[in-house]
């Protein structure tokens, strides 16, 4: 990977904790979201990492809403990476990939715990192996979250023990309260260790907050990929809300283009990532 590497994009598109009333433009139900990502895809966004709510906006783990979501999704965005978060708030122990059998072509996989802002995201490591092992069996590529720098000290643990297949995907994650902040000098040194461990592997880097345009940045111009979308982020700037997930993307893309980096197309993005061609 190098800084002329086409950048990835990877929409975030609504998480389980910004709700209609924090943004109205925060995609809920299953057509919401379908229609909210069509319009990321056709700005720039080769990757949808999603989790799916109930109507009333509480977080939900059903496998059939995932099922919806990724049908929709292989219909209005064709050739686009869909990636399921198996992520602590929308279920509780194996719930967390009941999704997977569904096979799509990525999941989030956090390898470690850490504090989050009023709670611990509890990451145990029999959970994390099931995980890694499901998604070994549906033939997904996971993206494994670093909140911490053991985090990725502990994938290569897990590559070593074949719990991983290689070439990993890593993801910072930054600037989320009592976790890791996004802290420029660990951000290179998290850069300078995944090519230590792993050698030239693609990784993506996820600002959270008002971080989310300075991660992209320091993505862009340093050859990773960039993560965006109204999971981690409901302003444009300071002052305006984000008229939509788009508009972020739009955004991104922008960055891209200030740094000399061509954003990825869906083909381009399977190639750097290893993924088999869409079908």
């Amino acid at each position: 990977m190098t800084d002329k590497t086409p950048a990835i994009i990877c929409v975030a598109i609504t998480g389980s904790l910004p709700t209609k009333d924090d943004n109205p433009a925060v995609p809920i139900t299953v057509s919401e979201q379908i229609e909210s990502t069509h319009a990321a895809f056709e700005a720039g966004a080769t990757i949808c990492h999603a989790h799916v709510r109930n109507d009333d906006g509480t977080p939900s783990s059903d496998p059939d809403r995932f099922a919806r979501l990724k049908e929709g999704l292989n219909k209005h965005c064709p050739g686009m990476i869909v990636q399921f978060s198996t992520g602590g708030r929308s279920g509780a122990g194996q719930a967390r990939g009941g999704m997977l059998p569904l096979r799509p072509d990525m999941a989030s996989l956090s390898v470690g715990s850490n504090n989050f802002p009023t709670r611990v995201y509890e990451n145990p490591p029999d959970l994390v192996q099931w995980l890694a092992n499901e998604m070994r069996t549906y033939g997904i590529k996971p993206e494994i979250e670093a909140f911490d720098l053991s985090h990725i000290l502990q994938a290569r643990v897990m590559m070593d023990r074949g719990e991983l297949t290689a070439p990993p995907y890593v993801q910072f994650v930054m600037g989320v309260k009592n976790a890791m902040p996004a802290d420029r000098e660990v951000f290179d040194f998290y850069v300078k260790t995944v090519h230590r461990l792993f050698g030239d592997v693609p990784w993506c880097a996820a600002g959270i907050g008002r971080h989310q345009l300075e991660l992209n940045r320091w993505a862009a111009e340093a050859g990773g990929h960039l993560r965006t979308g109204l999971e981690d982020n409901i302003r444009l700037d300071k002052s305006r809300l984000a008229p939509s997930n788009a508009a972020l993307v739009t955004r991104a893309v922008e960055i891209c283009e200030e740094s000399g980096r061509k954003v990825a197309t869906t083909s381009e993005a399977r190639e750097i990532l290893g993924l088999a061609a869409a079908r």
